[in-house]
């Protein structure tokens, strides 16, 4: 998104022309990048964008100087489904096959200006990038037509950047902003104080309001699906901001600070006649963030950030492990005469371990466990458990407990 953002605002302000694209519009199997991913070449030699790790381009960008003296769109397939493509090829090693589309473009072409111009409005965009066709004038990018797409035809829906909202404007909260803006989003910076709330303190935002708490949340006005982390450190700042958080649909609401904390939160909003339900409850994330041993305020803005995104994908933010177990092989092992002594097992939970019929010197060999499932768990069943005598299932639950943490203060 970051990358469209870019080179939708560069070709809006281009009244020269000439620029070429690529858009990468097919991809079957392994693939760095996914169909939408562009890289915009300019006369000045500026490169916006990429459509692989970085082994693709020097080779569009030799296949572009033939579309920009020719002006014909050319249709480029990279196949790295065999080992072949590291003597002809790029060497990528991906096994998968790429289309990319190359394309010269006029000055300020249609499409960059209504793309440009929504984006700033928060509206979305249909764009069409045809890469197959019998009429070469219809192949390029362009908007949407209502109808669906023809043949050869890749649409991208184009959504405004994620919006998040950071409610307190301390110290902590730059980092947060500064790596928000990094990834493309579109940040907004709340706080009542006004000696805090300053646009030169984050100029990554593109908000910085300052009103009371109580107004805060009305004053911007949050859209379906955003974001939300309130990080003020102030406990009467943070009731009333939750207060008017809690009933919006949020996709995101964080809450910096210990457990207890929160819940002492919500028992006064109950208690002053607020109305929280369980389903309000799912979207509060307390402690905020995934537990990544987060220190200091970058870490933290880290630990923040890799939650919100797990949230957005609906993802569980496990490692990315195949089905089989991989070993961890530490320092202080030799490969060749210890490794192949190497005898994984299985315990009566499933896990699995690794045994050497010749222990080395160093710890010993693991095997990296099937991912867990999270679990949300509430105090009154961890006390419940431990009644029960239950200990492996009470294990497991406080396991699961603590790998919601976040950095507290």
């Amino acid at each position: 998104m970051k990358e469209l953002i870019s080179i939708a605002r560069r070709l809006a302000t281009d009244h020269a022309g000439g620029a070429v694209l690529a858009t990468l519009v097919t991809a079957v199997g392994s693939s760095y990048r996914r169909p939408g991913a562009r890289l915009l070449l300019t006369v000045d030699g500026a490169r916006l964008g990429s459509i692989s790790g970085g082994c693709l381009e020097e080779d569009v960008v030799a296949r572009a100087r033939a579309v920009a003296a020719t002006g014909v769109p050319a249709l480029v397939m990279y196949d790295t489904t065999t080992e072949n493509d590291l003597v002809w090829g790029v060497g990528l090693g991906c096994h998968g096959v790429v289309q990319v589309l190359i394309e010269k473009l006029a000055a300020r072409p249609g499409w960059a200006m209504a793309l440009a111009e929504n984006l700033a409005a928060r509206r979305p965009t249909l764009l069409d990038a045809t890469w197959q066709s019998k009429e070469t004038e219809m192949l390029g990018t362009r908007l949407a037509a209502n109808e669906s797409p023809a043949p050869g035809t890749f649409r991208q829906a184009v959504r405004p950047p994620i919006s998040m909202i950071v409610f307190g404007a301390g110290d902590d909260a730059r980092p947060l902003v500064r790596a928000a803006s990094d990834l493309g989003w579109w940040v907004t910076v709340a706080d009542p104080r006004s000696a805090f709330a300053i646009p030169e303190r984050f100029p990554g935002a593109e908000r910085v309001i300052c009103a009371s708490a109580d107004q805060l949340v009305g004053q911007i006005k949050p859209e379906p699906d955003s974001c939300a982390v309130v990080m003020t450190h102030h406990y009467v700042h943070d009731v009333p901001i939750l207060r008017a958080l809690l009933p919006l649909p949020l996709a995101y609401v964080g809450l910096l600070g210990p457990r207890k904390r929160a819940e002492r939160i919500v028992e006064d909003l109950r208690a002053a006649g607020s109305s929280v339900s369980a389903d309000q409850l799912t979207r509060l994330h307390a402690p905020v963030g995934l537990d990544l041993g987060a220190e200091t305020p970058e870490e933290v803005a880290l630990a923040i950030l890799s939650e919100m995104q797990a949230v957005l994908a609906g993802r569980d933010a496990r490692a990315v492990i195949p089905r089989n177990p991989v070993l961890r092989i530490p320092h202080g092992i030799n490969r060749a005469k210890e490794l192949p002594q190497i005898i994984p097992s299985f315990d009566s939970r499933g896990r699995t371990h690794s045994r050497t019929q010749n222990p080395p010197t160093s710890k010993a060999l693991w095997v990296r466990p099937p991912p867990r499932v999270p679990v949300e768990i509430r105090r009154d069943q961890l006390q419940s458990e431990a009644v029960s005598g239950n200990e492996g299932r009470e294990g497991e639950t406080q396991a699961a407990g603590r790998s919601r943490g976040g950095k507290t203060f």
